[in-house]
């Protein structure tokens, strides 16, 4: 019998039986009530033909050399041996740097490439490259760009809010009513970054309805509730307008808590100046909203009242700051929480991301976790992640950011490791000529994603299935070892192997390796790790035998209990010690599209403005239920999901016969960025004139010699606009836009997304 083995990934923790150097199946680990069927992207994942098996470099760069090319991505590529590989990166790095200086490196490494503690590719690549000398990097992430600028002005901290998020368990037993803007996708439940070995979302959900507690969603998706809810199907975009309705009855009719207000925030008077509509001359009361977002005033007004009647929590979706403006929605959701006064109240208050991740609502580690040192990066250049195109693109070019006034870099080489910003990014014709104008990009990759593709240099990296780890995040109880379930596919390597051999001939290798083995780096860590712990482990070696390891939590957690219980002993890290309703420091960087206050901005795309009579479809981008983001897309769970080969499209059955469409026809979506073809789904729980298409279906043009050809496998990224959330965060706005879908009338292209490029001789 083959063997069965136990590891981890971002959806879950599972036994696998492995056969002929491949998983052959999974099953969820036991205790699992909900395990995600992303698993089943996992058989024949060591061995997919999309697996990048040989170091590889792109033909005319082996040819001509390093510089600027539109031909990334079009061009055949060479394989090479990996002497070969270390001795041309090696001369690349010292070129860039002896040129142009550390800055012109960038260390993109964004994405969930591993669920390790010691393989994480972007721990590997920064601490290689600080070694090196440093690199100019990117602050805060693709999710949560808007949020982590504006969250630490208005509250203090980002983290706090979804690793000491308030519990499952408190508000099964205390809350009557969550008011979800954005929904609560259980979908998203199924990942958590490092790992996690339960989901108890869905279970939590069920127990809530059971004592009697209400759900009321704000959402174009009637999925975004799994079961029973109060269902309100707004405009896309128009969730604020929809907030400060609400607080304008809370405010009219003396149902704000103003003691918690006076005692706890600081600037709410302000606020209310514009609630009103004391300067503007604009209440923004129900009939207002009602106008903007299509929903009933009278619905508005009564849920205000049945907010105020009992213990509510206001959550925020992730989805809704990742769109123009999208500092305002997570703002406005905590200042109509702090206006029903329950903020630190079990049960009450605010919550930011219940349904976007595995992470909000579980109990936080007492601990940390083992972490490889990354080292100090001696460059301080940095942007904001969302911002690469930018970057690429406008050397020398100032920007505003944050209340700072900085410029972007000359970036001369790309170095990629352990994401693929074809998923995450937005404008990916615009991506595609900022990528031509490097010298290098360099990418290491199990796998042949758009990325790789787009690379001058490709290092073929181990999955996790090839390799000793172990992994646990800061919201699960488990440390749980990752032994490795079979051989390294081809010439893959892991990337710390690689990363030593690069330092040892750019003279570094002490400094990166600090003379441990991968095995040893495991044991040092583990080591360092249990020595500051407050209570027992085991040694590694029992660890390790064992395959598990169970660590305490803080459990029974209400978000800012602490904070309501005595302000002055827990002051926020604002400058108020206060929750900033009001921001003075924001307002004082007289930014025209990010005020000192929560505000109603005009979205750039949706279906109020212009742009709707010539694109009168709203389309989001969000995320998929059948993967993590664009991870193992060939897999069998996301190929399931495929229509006719393509991503889904999910429409109303109303907007569909409209244009003559039927189930499971190929379709044309388009704007005036871009194309791609989609398979459609009809969905009565689509609000009309609202198509879904998640995100994630690998970039696959018919032409890969067009920069703007048609995605013929279903990327929405062609389609949106690359521009960031505000001057503020400059965050990523991707989950918007307006397009049109028309039926496909031609023979449809083949869908070679998954297919290795095609190799020269040498």
């Amino acid at each position: 019998m083959p063997p069965v083995r136990t590891s981890l990934t971002h959806w879950g923790a599972f036994s696998a039986v492995v056969d002929a150097g491949d998983i052959a199946s999974v099953a969820p680990w036991g205790g699992d009530a909900d395990p995600s069927p992303a698993l089943g992207n996992l058989p024949g994942s060591v061995r997919h033909i999309s697996r990048v098996t040989t170091p590889a470099v792109r033909r005319g760069w082996l040819v001509d050399g390093p510089g600027p090319t539109i031909r990334r991505g079009a061009e055949e590529f060479v394989a090479i041996s990996w002497d070969e590989l270390v001795k041309l990166l090696a001369g690349e790095l010292r070129r860039v740097v002896d040129a142009h200086g550390n800055e012109a490196i960038y260390g993109g490494s964004y994405g969930w490439s591993s669920a390790g503690r010691f393989h994480h590719a972007q721990s590997q690549v920064h601490r290689f490259l600080n070694c090196l000398g440093g690199f100019t990097f990117s602050r805060h992430s693709y999710s949560l760009g808007a949020t982590g600028v504006i969250m630490p002005r208005v509250v203090g901290t980002h983290d706090d809010l979804f690793k000491r998020s308030t519990q499952w368990d408190v508000i099964v037993e205390n809350t009557d009513l969550m008011v979800c803007f954005g929904g609560l996708a259980l979908k998203n439940t199924g990942v958590n970054h490092g790992g996690t070995t339960a989901h108890p979302a869905r279970d939590a959900l069920n127990r809530f309805r059971a004592k009697g507690g209400r759900i009321v969603s704000f959402s174009p998706l009637r999925d975004d509730v799994d079961g029973p809810c109060d269902w309100f199907a707004p405009v896309p975009g128009t969730d604020v307008a929809i907030m400060l309705a609400l607080a304008f009855v809370l405010a009219t009719e003396s149902l704000a808590d103003r003691d918690f207000l006076g005692t706890y925030c600081t600037g709410y008077e302000r606020f209310e100046r514009y609630l009103l509509g004391i300067d503007d001359g604009t209440p923004k009361s129900p009939q207002w909203a009602a106008a903007i977002s299509g929903l009933d005033a009278a619905d508005l007004t009564a849920l205000a009242r049945r907010m105020a009647s009992g213990r509510t929590m206001v959550t925020v979706s992730w989805s809704l700051q990742r769109t123009r403006h999208g500092e305002q929605a997570p703002w406005m959701g905590l200042t109509l929480a702090a206006m029903l006064g329950q903020i630190g109240l079990p049960g009450g208050g605010f919550g930011h991301g219940y349904g976007s991740m595995n992470e909000p609502g579980l109990a936080p580690l007492r601990c940390g976790l083992p972490r490889l040192p990354q080292g100090i990066n001696p460059v301080s250049t940095f942007i904001p992640v969302a911002a690469v195109s930018d970057m690429l693109l406008q050397p020398g070019e100032p920007f505003d950011y944050n209340g700072r006034r900085l410029t972007y870099p000359d970036i001369r080489l790309v170095y990629w490791a352990g994401g693929n910003p074809f998923h995450h990014h937005q404008n990916l014709p615009r991506l595609r000529r900022a990528l031509g104008r490097p010298d290098t990009v360099v990418v290491h990759d199990p796998y042949w994603t758009p990325m790789a593709k787009h690379a001058d240099i490709v290092v073929p990296s181990t999955t996790f299935a090839e390799r000793d780890d172990y992994s646990g995040s800061r919201n699960d109880p488990v440390l749980m070892a990752m032994p490795r379930l079979t051989e390294p596919h081809g010439q893959s390597r892991d990337d710390y192997d690689t990363f030593s051999a690069l330092a040892a001939r750019l003279g570094c290798g002490d400094s990166f390796t600090e003379g441990r083995s991968s095995r040893e780096w495991l044991q040092h860590l583990y080591d360092t790790w249990s020595a500051t712990l407050d209570f027992e482990v085991p040694s590694f070696d029992a660890f390790w035998e064992a395959g598990a390891l169970r660590l305490p939590t803080d459990d029974g957690l209400t978000l800012l209990a602490d904070f309501r219980a005595d302000p002055s002993a827990h002051r926020l890290a604002t400058p108020s010690g206060r929750i900033e309703i009001f921001s003075a420091d924001i307002d004082s960087f007289g930014y025209d599209d990010c005020a000192g206050h929560p505000t109603w901005f005009e979205p750039s795309e949706w279906l109020g403005g212009p742009r709707a009579s010539e694109f009168p479809l709203h389309l989001l981008a969000n995320q998929p239920a059948s993967r993590l983001h664009s991870q193992l897309d060939g897999g069998a769970a996301s190929q399931a999901s495929k229509v006719a080969g393509r991503e889904p499209i999910r429409m109303n059955p109303f907007d569909a016969r409209e244009r003559g469409l039927a189930a499971g026809d190929v379709v044309k979506v388009f704007n005036d960025r871009g194309s791609c073809l989609a398979g459609v789904v009809l969905d009565n729980g689509v609000r009309p004139q609202v198509v879904q298409l998640s995100t994630g279906a690998w970039f696959d043009p018919a032409d890969p010699g067009d920069l703007d050809s048609m995605c013929v496998h279903g990327n929405p990224n062609v389609l949106t606009d690359d521009v960031g959330t505000s001057s503020l965060a400059h965050g990523c706005t991707g989950a918007h836009v307006l397009v049109q879908v028309e039926k496909y009338s031609d023979a449809a292209p083949p869908v070679r997304a998954h297919q290795p490029p095609v190799f020269a001789p040498r």
